[in-house]
């Protein structure tokens, strides 16, 4: 007679469960979204998630809550979100470094892309631009390369991390070029670009939306743009590859990602309210406006093909470079 109650209590108890989670998924949002970001305050991440997080605040009808969780190459904040749970209210800014780079150049990380998250977007793919402190005295890749091999010793360039885009970005052209420049890594982008204006280090590779107000402001001088197109926004500012590097092209994509184990029905609410923003113009515009060029919204099924050509692209170029950071 037990038995038959027990097994009737835990049938009642399933179907109850059964009723409430449909429910708590048709209900979401209700309470704040955070959204991680895993580099320091003013770098392009930071910009980037900021205006992701205005609109999906928007579209939710919730508040979106930025967190930075800098350090490690965006592994802190990758940890932070993977252990978090999954339920939709603990969300990711994440970035080629992370999803990429990390795992083709360290061999223990406390996250697993494929295992850990679930990328709900691309939200865009940009240059980046090879900028100067003014102090540097040259306004051509043919006059840095100069300056730089009667210089040795004498260039710093920094970057938001040992191991990351903009890192790597560096080490290329260095590579390439065959001139001598030390790395200086920084908690993000945002501390680089302040040490780059005060004259601290003289050379970054850095992301169009931060590069782009400095750069019309006369407070950097860049060089040159990293994509295979001279870009809209600096017509006149030619490519590492015409400059005498063909091979050259780098560019670093941002992203959107959840918890791995966030249910279908509520990773498909906010890719969809992603995919809302990819298309409205005024969302697009913003995100020109800083440099960012938008992507079209692309099915899962493009998301990984996206990413699983990239992985591909880099992993050449670390074998190249012969980077090991274990």
């Amino acid at each position: 007679m037990r038995r038959v109650a027990s097994s009737a209590i835990i049938v009642a108890l399933a179907a109850l469960l059964a009723a409430v989670l449909p429910a708590r998924a048709a209900d979401y949002p209700t309470r704040p979204i955070k959204l991680v970001v895993p580099y320091a305050a003013g770098g392009p991440t930071d910009v980037l998630g900021r205006i992701v997080g205005e609109y999906l605040g928007r579209d939710l009808k919730q508040v979106v809550v930025v967190e930075n969780k800098a350090g490690a190459q965006g592994a802190i904040g990758a940890e932070a979100v993977a252990r978090s749970d999954p339920d939709g209210y603990t969300l990711f800014v994440t970035a080629a470094s992370i999803f990429v780079l990390n795992p083709l150049l360290y061999k223990k990380l406390p996250y697993d892309p494929a295992r850990d998250f679930r990328l709900l977007s691309v939200i865009t793919d940009a240059p980046m631009i090879m900028e100067v402190n003014p102090s540097v005295p040259a306004k051509t890749i043919a006059e840095f390369v100069a300056y730089a091999k009667t210089n040795p010793g004498k260039l710093n360039f920094g970057s938001a991390g040992t191991g990351g885009t903009v890192h790597l970005a560096g080490e290329m052209f260095k590579q390439m070029a065959g001139v001598e420049m030390t790395h200086v890594p920084y908690k993000g982008a945002g501390p680089a670009l302040q040490d780059l204006l005060s004259g601290n280090i003289q050379l970054m590779f850095d992301t169009l939306g931060t590069a782009l107000p400095p750069v019309k402001s006369g407070m950097l001088r860049a060089l040159a743009v990293s994509s295979t197109e001279r870009i809209p926004d600096l017509p006149d500012l030619p490519t590492i590859a015409e400059s005498g590097y063909p091979d050259y092209a780098v560019s670093v994509w941002y992203g959107i990602a959840a918890p791995s184990k966030v249910p279908d029905d509520i990773a498909g609410k906010i890719k969809a309210s992603l995919d809302r923003a990819l298309n409205d113009e005024a969302f697009r515009a913003s995100l020109v406006r800083i440099g960012f060029p938008p992507l079209r919204v692309k099915s899962q099924a493009e998301i990984d093909r996206f990413v699983d050509t990239d992985r591909a692209r880099w992993a050449g170029v670390v074998k190249a470079l012969n980077i090991s950071l274990d």
